[in-house]
């Protein structure tokens, strides 16, 4: 995966996760934090890379289709 050294802080996570939690005293272990930090982290460099093909492509707005063609690149990065 593009290595930017950028990652999603564990306090961010939280609040984001918090915003969403019907009962305000739900809590989220750090192993979960961790897991959803790194989810965000696919989702992002997959938005971009969704961009980047949009751009490619002379098209102004990202589709459905962009998408599905940056996802087969997205699986080999693991």
């Amino acid at each position: 995966m593009e290595e930017t050294g950028a990652v999603f802080r564990k306090e961010l996570v939280s609040k984001l996760l918090h915003l969403h939690f019907k009962d305000k005293k739900t809590k989220v272990s750090g192993d979960a934090l961790q897991l959803m930090a790194e989810l965000l982290k696919i989702f992002v460099v997959a938005a971009i890379r969704s961009v980047r093909q949009a751009q490619a492509e002379g098209l102004a707005r990202v589709d459905v289709e962009q998408l599905e063609k940056v996802l087969p690149q997205l699986l080999l990065d693991f």
